[in-house]
């Protein structure tokens, strides 16, 4: 590992940080979202979802779970920048086609699924253990006291190791897989055309920083909602406990075809515009960190080859 790719790691890390703590509470918001069935409406929309978190589970409440994605968040934004430059630079060989930059980013989603998954897995129990006992306590459906739904990850991680094994924390890794290699295809290659528009000439091949902000929050929006049903099917498929009356599903194909038939082809957009406003900014963030060094300033040395990447 040179220098540089320290750096690298080192400001995937920040961006990932900084970025999960600007949005977490939207995310909460996504996973309960897309997790109601049109049944029973807990939550009519994202801020109806978080006022009414606030007020059941106090300001914290929103960041239930966030430990966990800050914890990990760290290795896996940094894999996957970290992966897609290398892969970028091994297929650049003899000139990189947007093909190519599509595999890039191909091969950089297939590595962050390792730590994203379980990541996820866990994030999502955290984050709906919220909304069952909120609506237990609206319908008595449950004899559960709310204490008893206050669990943490370290719990969760040795019930699944105990019940299902390895296998356990990695549910829904095809759903996963099937959400971020689409997206790092579009993602990464959109970003760079993005990103080259605004160089102020083809001499000087820096780009201003808001241009990178800019870039990484519509590259990252478009992505988004474009994975948005892959999306829906993962936080489905990987939560474990579910209301009263909702179903269960047993992989990808079941779990689609039931919600087609129960909710309709709408229900696969649940949560996409707070999905679209989480990644915006985080990867707006990651970019910006990256692209200042902040990393190469903590290791004490000039970014005279950030660009060189």
């Amino acid at each position: 590992v040179t220098h540089h790719d320290k750096s690298k790691l080192i400001n995937g890390g920040i961006a990932g940080m900084v970025g999960v703590t600007c949005v977490f509470p939207i995310d909460l918001a996504k996973t309960r979202l897309q997790n109601q069935r049109s049944g029973q409406q807990l939550y009519k929309n994202m801020m109806d979802c978080l006022i009414k978190t606030v007020k059941s589970e106090g300001y914290f409440g929103m960041y239930r779970g966030a430990a966990v994605n800050l914890t990990l968040v760290t290795p896996e934004k940094a894999i996957k920048l970290a992966a897609n430059d290398f892969f970028r630079h091994q297929l650049s060989k003899d000139g990189l086609t947007v093909l190519k930059e599509m595999l890039a980013g191909c091969c950089a989603g297939m590595c962050q699924v390792t730590i994203t998954t379980p990541m996820e897995m866990l994030k999502i129990q955290l984050q709906d253990a919220g909304r069952l006992g909120t609506s237990a306590v609206l319908s008595r459906s449950y004899n559960v006291s709310p204490q008893v739904m206050r669990v943490s990850a370290i719990q969760i991680t040795k019930e699944l190791l105990s019940t299902k094994g390895v296998t356990g924390l990695y549910r829904g890794l095809g759903a996963t897989l099937m959400r971020d290699i689409p997206f790092s295809v579009v993602y990464f290659p959109l970003f760079a055309h993005l990103h080259q528009l605004g160089q102020h000439s083809s001499e000087d091949p820096s780009v201003p920083f808001y241009w990178s902000f800019m870039s990484g929050c519509l590259a990252g929006s478009i992505a988004a909602v474009t994975v948005s049903p892959c999306d829906v099917v993962k936080t489905r498929l990987q939560s474990l406990k579910k209301g009263a009356n909702e179903e269960t599903y047993n992989g990808v194909v079941d779990c689609v075809r039931k919600i087609l038939k129960k909710e309709g082809p709408g229900a696969f957009l649940k949560g996409a515009s707070c999905r679209a406003l989480v990644i915006a900014p985080l990867f707006g963030i990651a970019q910006v960190v990256y692209f200042v060094g902040v990393g190469e300033f903590l290791l004490g040395y000039t970014p005279y080859n950030i660009y060189s990447a």
